[in-house]
């Protein structure tokens, strides 16, 4: 009995609650339930079939069907068609289309691709070795004129040791990877040539840009740095700093002043990556590079150094000490010295 009293009380409040409703409320309320009965009632769309070709009308559609060209049209005096011909070897004086020009476009700074005594190494070289494709020793094995190389190298650069590689630019962009992990900070000037930069994103070390050849910033950045490890010294203990720079810079032509990076690097106890791929062979007396043209000692520099050098072929070589790698020399001439 109760519980049918306590339905129709809601029922009534349920009709007094809609007359006491807005109009607007009862009109979109009317709208909707029309739209919910007209979705249960309506029919449902069906997709036309379509009906199959015959073979006939098929090779008629392939026959009219003109495809677009993959690449717009290319004018015949477009520049990529008309090449510029160089005809000899590309020494300081190059003849292009038949006219000498002066040659800005080489590493071939030293003038060794038109020595005599190299075209006949080359030659020999290949008569005994002959010709073949040029990859990592890893892949295609170690030759007798390897070892020949790296001895000879090392001794003219007074290290201990040194190793051959086949590509120039990865010398660096592997050599910075291999000594600076994540978590170690680099120094490296705004001005590095693009092996370096790639080296640098390889390692995934934070890297902070100092003002090129600039030591006033380089050391503002080092005391910054030193005042953070002293806030985190346990950090500060295992985290490795470099400082990355080129003996002659390849994007600007300027000489690094090495004697003020020495002077840095013991007072803010970091390490040196110097990349001499232009210095090597330009500098010094004997073309041993920046540190012979500022008198630098490589064992009293004891920091890790990095050169590489376009000469007469592709290749380079790593020159390191037992102790520490003193010297990191890419070369690119290997068969071409015996």
């Amino acid at each position: 009995m109760a519980a049918g009293v306590g339905q129709q009380w809601v029922l009534v409040e349920m009709v007094q609650a809609f007359y006491e409703a807005p109009a607007y409320h009862l009109i979109l309320e009317g709208i909707l339930i029309l739209w919910i009965i007209r979705l249960l009632f309506s029919k449902t769309y069906k997709l036309q079939e379509r009906s199959d070709l015959t073979p006939k009308e098929k090779e008629e559609l392939i026959e009219e069907w003109q495809p677009e060209p993959l690449v717009p049209a290319v004018p015949k005096d477009h520049p990529a068609l008309n090449y510029n011909i160089v005809s000899g070897p590309p020494t300081h004086i190059i003849t292009v289309n038949g006219k000498e020009c002066i040659n800005f476009a080489s590493f071939n700074f030293l003038g060794l691709l038109d020595n005599e005594k190299v075209k006949s190494a080359a030659q020999a070289s290949l008569k005994k070795y002959g010709v073949g494709t040029c990859g990592p020793r890893g892949f295609y094995g170690t030759f007798d004129v390897h070892l020949e190389l790296e001895e000879r190298l090392a001794k003219f650069m007074r290290t201990e040791e040194a190793i051959i590689y086949s590509y120039g630019f990865a010398t660096i962009a592997s050599a910075i990877p291999a000594y600076s992990k994540r978590g170690d900070i680099v120094f490296v000037d705004e001005a590095a040539c693009f092996a370096i930069q790639k080296g640098l994103q390889a390692s995934r070390s934070n890297i902070k840009l100092f003002k090129h050849n600039d030591m006033a910033d380089l050391e503002r950045l080092l005391k910054e740095q030193e005042t953070e490890d002293q806030k985190n010294p346990r950090k500060a203990r295992v985290t490795r700093r470099f400082i990355v720079v080129e003996g002659l810079y390849m994007n600007t032509g300027d000489v690094c002043p090495l004697p003020e990076l020495i002077k840095l690097k013991y007072k803010y106890k970091v390490r040196i990556f110097l990349e001499e791929s232009l210095s090597f062979g330009v500098l010094g007396e004997h073309g041993r590079g920046i540190t012979e043209h500022f008198g630098i000692n490589l064992h009293t520099l004891r920091s890790v150094m990095l050169t590489q050098k376009y000469l007469a072929s592709r290749g380079k070589s790593e020159k390191s000490s037992q102790c520490i790698a003193s010297l990191l020399c890419s070369i690119a001439y290997f068969a071409a010295t015996s």
